[in-house]
């Protein structure tokens, strides 16, 4: 996991030019430039002063992979991954979520919180492995799985 930079836009943007990546998120693959504006938003950090945005990316072997994230709201955590299609399947991001969970847990982190789309059963593998059980709550057609108090 590296701290994320501004300079990984492009390696980045061909990680995330597969359309199927979007499939249970919607959206579409975002061009280097949107990358790079989006980063510098996300380095800038959030408005809201009880906020923290962390934001790493995957290195394996030298090449970008994918990403992890986490909002920090008080003692809550909100994360998320996506690996490139090339690198599915390979315990990529179960590996990166669960060292993610990891860590949060060591920064006093009591809550952790990820929604995962009902038909994606590759993150909700990747989020019972990390800690989380999936809850009856659907917000915008994505399960809520958590890790602490509900």
């Amino acid at each position: 996991m590296l701290p994320l930079q501004v300079e990984y836009a492009a390696a980045m943007a061909k990680v995330l030019s597969d359309p199927g990546l979007y499939t249970f998120t919607g959206g579409e693959p975002p061009s280097a430039d949107v990358l790079e504006a989006r980063y510098r938003r996300q380095l800038a950090g959030p408005s809201r002063p009880d906020e923290r945005w962390l934001n790493w990316v995957l290195d394996y072997n030298g090449e970008l992979i994918g990403y992890v994230q986490a909002t920090i709201t008080g003692s809550t955590a909100e994360i998320a991954w996506v690996i490139g299609t090339a690198w599915q399947g390979q315990g990529f991001a179960k590996e990166a979520t669960q060292g993610l969970v990891t860590w949060l847990r060591t920064q006093k982190i009591v809550r952790i919180i990820a929604h995962v789309h009902p038909d994606h059963t590759a993150s909700a593998a990747v989020a019972a492995a990390s800690g989380l059980h999936r809850t009856d709550v659907l917000e915008d057609g994505e399960y809520l799985w958590v890790a602490g108090p509900e």
